[in-house]
């Protein structure tokens, strides 16, 4: 019996969405930014044997632009915007929505073709075939009402059918022919297209740069070492003590200077840092989740491959309750402190993934400042989770 059902399954094929899947498992294959090529078999087998490795690393290097007004980096090398992206899913394209496809949309545009859609087209023509079905099946029930309406009138009273053939459904339903006004400028016949039409459209330059989160940055820079931070103004590469200020003096408030401020251990970028640390270290890749009404949203292997497995929430929690009621920032969280039953059946309500209330303890001044102002801070912050699911009666009913 089992090897039937083996010899079946192998002679099934890849499947609706397997050649798609294999060839992103080859594009997206790395997981980060750095490379570990395999060194020689022979070398490998007897370096082994101590313990150690040759496999030489390879670094990207790749180059970006702080930008205090978005607080991000922003990657316009399309060179490195690719790397970042296929290797580890970092950043997103400021006009697309995850991965950067302004130019292949723009592409598609103009050949006319739409052989390889983008996510985003996708997405634009699932949503017009959606309206054109809700449109089909509202017309064919009022023309049922209309039939029963009239049969009334004749003194026959009759029942109108809300299902049947004539009745579309989400399941039988097809879309006609006629597509939406949305869609016809992309379908002209080639026989209508003249080589001169073409000659005529200047070359695509694409405009659409990878932006990084401050997290995902420092992520690369300190960790991988793998990015160079250039200064807006100067163009010059910043040094790792001008991006650790920099980047905390972002999330001040405008009205505080910043001149002499000693480092706040509850800055929120230090804060969401060690979050994002915390998960990016564990395998997840880790993505903004304002759509969602969270922090972060962590996906086991990427966005384009499945939705979120998780959502997670951020929650400072100060060790010395002194520097809360002192903190520079109080008046931010202040406005900002959701934390109650109806906002955790709000936030609950709308993700459907398992939420992860993320709990951050806060050092005290005194520690940080004895440690000095420095990355080396973040081993006096601490992470508890609480893993609140929602319970759905179809699918937990054992």
């Amino acid at each position: 019996m089992a090897t039937a059902i083996s010899n079946k399954n192998r002679n099934r094929g890849p499947g609706k969405f397997g050649g798609k899947r294999g060839e992103n498992n080859r594009i997206y294959a790395n997981p980060l930014p750095l490379l570990f090529p395999d060194p020689p078999s022979r070398v490998a087998s007897v370096v082994g044997l101590l313990g150690l490795s040759l496999a030489p690393i390879e670094n990207p290097h790749c180059t970006g632009v702080f930008d205090d007004a978005t607080r991000s980096v922003w990657i316009c090398n399309s060179h490195d915007s690719t790397i970042l992206w296929r290797r580890g899913m970092f950043g997103k394209g400021d006009l697309s929505r995850s991965e950067p496809s302004w130019l292949a949309r723009q592409t598609n545009l103009r050949n006319l073709q739409g052989t390889k859609l983008t996510s985003e087209e996708v997405t634009a023509r699932r949503r017009a075939e959606r309206k054109q079905f809700k449109m089909d099946r509202a017309k064919a029930i009022a023309n049922a009402f209309a039939e029963a309406e009239a049969a009334f009138e004749q003194g026959v009273v009759i029942k109108p059918t809300l299902s049947g053939p004539n009745i579309p459904s989400a399941a039988t339903w097809r879309p006609s022919p006629s597509t939406p006004q949305s869609e016809a400028v992309n379908e002209v016949p080639l026989e209508d297209r003249h080589e001169s039409d073409e000659e005529d459209l200047p070359p695509l330059e694409d405009i659409e740069h990878l932006q990084l989160t401050l997290q995902e940055a420092f992520f690369l820079l300190w960790n991988l070492d793998c990015l160079t931070v250039l200064d807006p103004t100067t163009d010059r590469a910043m040094t790792l003590k001008e991006i650790w200020t920099t980047f905390q003096l972002s999330h001040l408030p405008r009205e505080i200077p910043s001149q002499d401020l000693p480092i706040q251990p509850d800055n929120p970028f230090l804060v969401n840092y060690v979050v994002y640390h915390h998960y990016r270290s564990l395998g997840w890749v880790v993505k903004g989740g304002i759509k969602f009404c969270v922090d972060y949203l962590l996906y086991k292997k990427g966005p384009v491959f499945n939705h979120a497995e998780l959502a997670v929430v951020v929650i400072p929690v100060y060790e010395d309750e002194e520097d809360e009621q002192n903190s520079v920032f109080s008046e931010q969280r202040n406005k900002a402190k959701p934390f109650s039953w109806t906002w955790l059946n709000t936030i609950n309500r709308v993700n459907s993934q398992t939420l992860i209330l993320t709990y951050v303890t806060i050092p005290s001044h005194k520690r940080v400042a004895e440690l000095g102002d420095s990355p080396c801070v973040f081993k006096e912050y601490s992470v508890r989770e609480v893993t609140i699911r929602r319970f759905i009666p179809a699918r937990m009913r054992d």
